[in-house]
């Protein structure tokens, strides 16, 4: 068999690493911040450093899909058939939930007017009537996120720990970008 490339790019390895990070910090914060801290300053804080991070988040997000898209090493299908269609499906859900995800996060960061950094505030934009439907909705999405990323992961486990193929590797950090793969 000849010689292939055998992972991403060290790019897409770092915004896709990066975006889980994220993902999985925000939702932590999104999820057990209220249960876990009393109203006060340091809650006030952490939700501001949530809203920073979502926007960050933001960027990361629309860097990934870009370079991905455009300058991203596209590397073979490791399986063509059906599990290459579910493949492809769930990274176009994943796509979809972290831009509604953002998009949803930013609506509600305005309906707010939240404080960012120090001084650094969003104009308060909208009907604060808003606050609660679209902190719902957010929080929706990135509960299905995170059930679509745990499926994700579990299939590249599965891939590696029971097929033993290399789709894992590809993605991993460290890894010699062009050094050949042959499938036993």
């Amino acid at each position: 068999m000849p010689s292939r490339e055998t992972s991403y790019d060290g790019t897409t390895i770092a915004l896709h690493w990066l975006m889980a990070g994220l993902v999985l910090v925000l939702w932590l914060i999104g999820t057990f911040l209220e249960d876990l801290l009393p109203k006060g300053p340091l809650r006030s804080g952490i939700w501001s450093a949530h809203f920073v991070l979502g926007f960050v988040f933001t960027g990361v997000t629309v860097a990934l899909l870009a370079w991905r898209y455009t300058n991203g090493r596209q590397l073979p299908v490791e399986d063509p058939g059906p599990l290459h269609v579910l493949a492809k499906a769930t990274h176009a859900a994943l796509y979809l939930l972290l831009f509604a995800i953002a998009g949803l996060g930013i609506a509600n960061a305005f309906v707010r007017g939240v404080t960012l950094i120090g001084p650094l505030s969003l104009p308060q934009l909208g009907d604060p009537e808003w606050r609660k439907p679209l902190t719902q909705w957010h929080g929706l999405a990135a509960n299905v996120l995170m059930a679509v990323a745990g499926f994700h992961s579990a299939a590249a486990l599965i891939h590696h720990y029971l097929w033993h193929d290399a789709v894992l590797r590809r993605i991993l950090p460290g890894r010699a970008p062009s050094a050949p793969y042959e499938r036993p």
